[in-house]
């Protein structure tokens, strides 16, 4: 996003003729009070996940009963249909992953529908998560399994190759290597020889890795809606803006050009707010810069064509702030 100008509205010095100071402090309060209402919106919406999150009901910690509860159907994945119809089916809705399960299990979407939702990108997370399950699964089989031999653990080469691209665990080569070694010597996980001791420490190793490599995967996967939104948000205010900005603090008005650019693009040379947030027709900015704070409420009017809402800063100015588009999106 490029200004014309720094935000730091508070420098202006224009006066500004026939304010009366008993309109100015009903604009403030009346101000004050329409940024507080949709600041606290914004911020129930940030933590409404979390605390979902907190009270347990969507958690990375189910990613462990997952693979307690549903070995069996984990052991014989070995490639990515397979890992997407057990997780649209199974692993998903039990990983509080509905709304992610639903969307890939979909027949028939349409194109554009499949490409605005990043379902490409989606499935790819589901993969590299219902890998690292695979991963967890085979190697806590081995750490727990006291009483036979390992000739059990052995896994096809075709699934090898699978969970080794897809989930990233760099310790379960070590594992694959000292797994056969078990086998030729028919040392079983009772006796504490030093080949046992090395089969164990590694499955513990790819087993933690696995765990931690699913519980990023998760936290993809959950964001995946947030990322939509926030996209579709970003693509709506994407263009070039022209704004109007009084400071009610110093009586002053500033206009200036304000180009944001396509969703994951950024201009190094251009100011960008810190933080933007859009939920619906809301905007909400945040920008930071040498110390000072600003923070921008707006909204979307008349398609998409105007901006209208207010701002406030750390060094007490605030005031309005009317927006046009004179220019749309550039890529």
């Amino acid at each position: 996003m490029t200004r014309s100008r720094s935000p730091r509205h508070s420098q202006l010095r224009t006066p500004v003729v026939g304010v009366r100071t008993l309109g100015r402090n009903h604009d403030h309060c009346v101000h004050r009070r329409a940024t507080a209402g949709f600041l606290l919106i914004v911020l129930f919406s940030m933590l409404a996940p979390s605390f979902a999150v907190a009270e347990g009901k969507v958690s990375p910690i189910l990613l462990g009963d997952v693979v307690s509860q549903h070995p069996d159907q984990l052991a014989p994945i070995d490639s990515d249909e397979g890992a997407l119809k057990l997780f649209t089916t199974t692993v998903g809705p039990a990983l509080g992953l509905k709304d992610a399960a639903g969307a890939l299990g979909a027949r028939r979407l349409p194109s554009k529908m499949v490409k605005e939702l990043g379902l490409a990108d989606l499935s790819q997370s589901v993969s590299e998560l219902m890998a690292a399950l695979a991963v967890w699964r085979f190697a806590d089989s081995i750490s727990h399994d006291d009483t036979r031999s390992t000739s059990g653990t052995s896994l096809p080469t075709t699934k090898q190759d699978w969970i080794k691209s897809r989930s990233k665990v760099e310790s379960l080569s070590d594992l694959f290597r000292v797994v056969p070694d078990n086998q030729r010597t028919g040392t079983s996980h009772a006796t504490a020889s030093p080949k046992n001791t090395e089969l164990l420490l590694a499955a513990n190793r790819t087993a933690l890795e696995a765990s931690q490599k699913a519980t990023a995967a998760w936290w993809d996967i959950y964001g995946w809606r947030e990322r939509i939104r926030q996209a579709k948000g970003q693509a709506r205010l994407c263009g070039t803006w022209q704004w109007t900005i009084h400071n009610h603090q110093i009586h002053g008005e500033q206009k200036a050009t304000i180009i944001f650019p396509p969703p994951g693009q950024k201009s190094p040379d251009a100011a960008t707010p810190a933080e933007i947030i859009i939920l619906g027709d809301a905007i909400y900015l945040r920008w930071e810069q040498n110390g000072h704070i600003q923070e921008d409420s707006l909204l979307f009017i008349k398609d998409d064509a105007k901006l209208e809402g207010s701002f406030e800063n750390n060094t007490g100015g605030w005031g309005p702030i009317s927006g046009k588009r004179t220019a749309p999106c550039q890529p």
